[in-house]
């Protein structure tokens, strides 16, 4: 069984910075990639970024690139989506979600990952 809880959510003004973080047990992830996704309201779900857990690496949606960055911490399982200069377009449900094969990467479609958590509400305002 697999955990994922988001946390760090909340309502920002446009120009600030949030960190978003997502805790995971159940299962050792240091094999796997994790990813962001979000939702807008009414919005089809949007992949932002995935970070792959054995070295790191990251990779951004185009529309995040520059301003949002992913981190992880080996220790805690836990992966970080740091959000920066935010705008009102960044509104949305945040969610992350676990790869557990790993089979290639970066995945950007929701479909291929196994698990997800419950997700953050990120509201910027003007």
């Amino acid at each position: 069984q697999v955990q994922l809880v988001e946390s760090g959510g909340g309502l920002v003004q446009a120009g600030d910075s949030l960190r978003l973080s997502c805790a995971t047990s159940g299962r050792s992830f240091s094999r796997y990639a994790m990813g962001w996704f979000r939702q807008a309201p009414g919005k089809e779900r949007e992949f932002v970024g995935t970070i792959r857990w054995s070295d790191g690496s990251t990779y951004l949606a185009d529309s995040v690139k520059g301003r949002f960055t992913m981190s992880r911490d080996n220790a805690k399982t836990t992966v970080y989506l740091q959000m920066n200069s935010l705008k009102l377009e960044d509104t949305a449900d945040y969610y992350c979600a676990a790869d557990l094969y790993g089979s290639r990467w970066p995945k950007w479609f929701d479909y291929e990952y196994d698990y997800w958590g419950q997700g953050t509400q990120v509201t910027v305002s003007s």
